[in-house]
């Protein structure tokens, strides 16, 4: 049998995507011979897949598509990031945000509908997690519209055309044409992948979460000692600032730090002479409330290829 070294199982698992211990096994199975791990790796058999589906997925693409009037934006969660250079498990975000784009963002339904292959998205996706060597999961999509105007994307840390780790989209309904909305939509998609707003208006903010908010600015002006009605108008006060602050039309835009979104949207209405506005938008980070599991890579590379870590020597005990 040949010698497998951490080294061979690092470069199978950055070519294939798959798990360490299925790149061990591989090239175990084939001898040490790379291109035929590839293809045990490949030949899988589906069981594989319900064996890594209680896996943290909290990597993965964001995959973002626009087409005039319309825009998607969807999620796809892999355990690491070494998924996400996979070619196969891209090609797969790829051709899943088009078909949010054309059919809608219903997770559940997107996942019934006919990939390219004529197999569905799960059947795809089951075969993925198969051949990769992890779990993966289509998590969530969104898709935008306007009746005119356009639908902008932007993609932070972007790993290929329309993938990365931060997805945008910026809804513009709008008479202008495509000269003015398309700068206009990406300036103010690059603010919210900066910005992170939490809605589109103030008023559209989670309750849940002003509520907190409320009560963090109650307990804090109770400690000023100051009377009752002022301690009053001081939470409210806060409040206020937090709604300015966490939704888009009143967050200061990023590219001055000085001028209210709206603003920069109603000078580009008036600097054309046409209508604007800014409709919705939608923000996906990848893993974004997903908690992460916590792992030591090189200890899991010696461990798949029979190495011994090396640890620190442990002080000597005091007297």
């Amino acid at each position: 049998m040949a010698d497998i070294t951490a080294s061979m199982v690092k470069d199978l698992r950055e070519k294939s995507g798959a798990g360490m211990m299925d790149c061990k096994k591989a090239l175990g199975e084939t001898g040490g011979d790379m291109d035929a791990a590839m293809d045990w790796l490949r030949t899988k058999g589906l069981a594989a897949a319900a064996k890594k589906s209680s896996r943290t997925a909290a990597e993965g693409l964001v995959g973002v598509a626009v087409a005039g009037t319309k825009g998607a934006a969807v999620e796809v969660n892999s355990e690491t990031d070494f998924v996400a250079k996979n070619e196969q498990f891209q090609a797969f975000v790829r051709e899943v945000t088009q078909i949010a784009l054309a059919t809608g963002d219903d997770a559940e339904a997107l996942k019934a509908e006919a990939m390219a292959s004529g197999t569905t998205v799960t059947d795809v996706l089951t075969n993925n997690i198969a051949t990769i060597g992890e779990n993966q999961s289509l998590r969530r999509a969104r898709r935008l519209e306007v009746s005119q105007g356009a639908v902008v994307g932007y993609v932070h840390n972007k790993q290929a055309d329309g993938l990365g780790k931060i997805g945008v989209l910026v809804a513009l309904e709008s008479d202008a044409g495509a000269d003015v909305l398309e700068p206009l939509g990406k300036q103010l998609a690059m603010h919210i992948a900066a910005a992170f707003p939490q809605a589109l208006h103030g008023d559209h903010l989670d309750s849940a979460v002003v509520e907190r908010e409320r009560g963090i600015a109650r307990e804090k002006a109770a400690e000023s000692g100051k009377p009752a009605n002022i301690i009053e108008k001081m939470v409210e006060g806060a409040v206020a600032k937090f709604k300015k602050e966490a939704a888009l039309l009143s967050q200061l835009f990023v590219m001055d730090n000085k001028t209210p979104v709206e603003d920069v949207v109603a000078k580009a209405a008036k600097e054309s002479g046409k209508t604007i506005v800014l409709k919705d938008y939608v923000r996906f980070q990848l893993g974004e409330g997903i908690e992460k599991e916590q792992s030591d890579f090189a200890a899991e590379v010696a461990a798949a290829s029979g190495v011994p870590q090396k640890t620190d020597p442990q002080p000597e005990p005091t007297a």
